[in-house]
Order: C-alpha cells, then sequence, then structure tokens
C-alpha cells in the first residue's frame, strides 16, 4: 500500500506523496491541470484559471460543497499550486531521465488532524491517476474499487501514526 509521509511544507503541516512515472513531463502535466483529465482521477472536477492569482473551481465532490480558490503558482509543465478550502495543493514535477517524470503532491493541512483522512484520500485519487497514466480504464476516485481501497488506506496511514481526529466521510 502506497503510504504519505507527514511532513512540514514551509514550517506548516502537510502530507507528501511521490510517484514516478514513465512518461514525458508534458504528459503528466496534462494529466494534472487539464479538467478532462483530472476528472478522471480528483476527487471532484476542477477547472484552473492557468495563471498565478488565477481562479481554482471545485466541484461535483459528494463529501464537499461546490468552491473556489486561488492559484498561488502555475508555472507548466513542472509546478502547480493553490488553496482549497482552508488547505493548499501543490504538486512539483521533474523530468527523470529521458522520458520519466517524478510527480511530488504535497497538500498542505490547515488541521493537522486531517493529516490521516487526507492521506488516504490521496493515496486512492493518486492510484487513479496510476491507472490514467498507464493507459487503464479506472472507475474514478468515488467509484466502488476506490471507495472500498479509503478504509485500509486509513487505517493504514493511522498505523503509520499519522495524526488523525478530522470528520470521516460517510462513504469511506
Amino acid at each position: 500500500m502506497d503510504l504519505g509521509s507527514h511532513i512540514e511544507f514551509d514550517g506548516r503541516p502537510a502530507v507528501r506523496f511521490e510517484r514516478h512515472y514513465p512518461h514525458p513531463i508534458e504528459r503528466v502535466w496534462r494529466a494534472v491541470s487539464e479538467p478532462g483529465e483530472l476528472a478522471r482521477w480528483f476527487p471532484g472536477a476542477m477547472t484552473i484559471e492557468p495563471a498565478s492569482g488565477g481562479t481554482v473551481s471545485f466541484s461535483g465532490d459528494p463529501n464537499l460543497t461546490d468552491s473556489t480558490g486561488q492559484v498561488l503558482a502555475y508555472d507548466p509543465p513542472r509546478y502547480l499550486g493553490f488553496t482549497w478550502g482552508g488547505d493548499e495543493l501543490h504538486l512539483t514535477l521533474e523530468p527523470v531521465g529521458v522520458t520519466g517524470t517524478r510527480l511530488v503532491l504535497a497538500n498542505v493541512l490547515a488541521d493537522l488532524d486531517a493529516a490521516a483522512r487526507n492521506a488516504a484520500g490521496w493515496a486512492v485519487c493518486l492510484a487513479e491517476l496510476d491507472l490514467v497514466l498507464a493507459g487503464r480504464p479506472g472507475d474514478g476516485p468515488h467509484g466502488p474499487a476506490a471507495v472500498a481501497r479509503w478504509r485500509p488506506s486509513y487505517e493504514a496511514h493511522l498505523a503509520a501514526g499519522l495524526p488523525c481526529g478530522a470528520p470521516v466521510p460517510d462513504s469511506a
């Protein structure tokens, strides 16, 4: 099971994941920045105004109300940062070798108690991103297979010592 790690990001609590893909950075960038691609793995529909200071719109996550955030940084194809509620999400891409890419996802937490819950959610979402980039069908982060993976991922993050206490979605 892929576990996120609890880190500090600019002195604030965060969870971090790292993935390596055998795809050019431009392909991975499309998957993490274009609405049609995001819809296949991100927790809800998301549109990004592609500029620092732009608006990010979130909708369709069954566990959250629709909302907007702000683009903190937009530097294709290497970096995307934005606010989401009280949290921040930072996606950093680096080329590896001739055709590979390293993706680091850091979720800066407004509430330290959300670490285990959010890490489990990102583990599920990133498993769907893995399928997208492998060209294999997935059922999205709220589909039956993904939902079934959430609870074991949450329990594994708790066992690994990630802080907990934030409310957990009913469907999880």
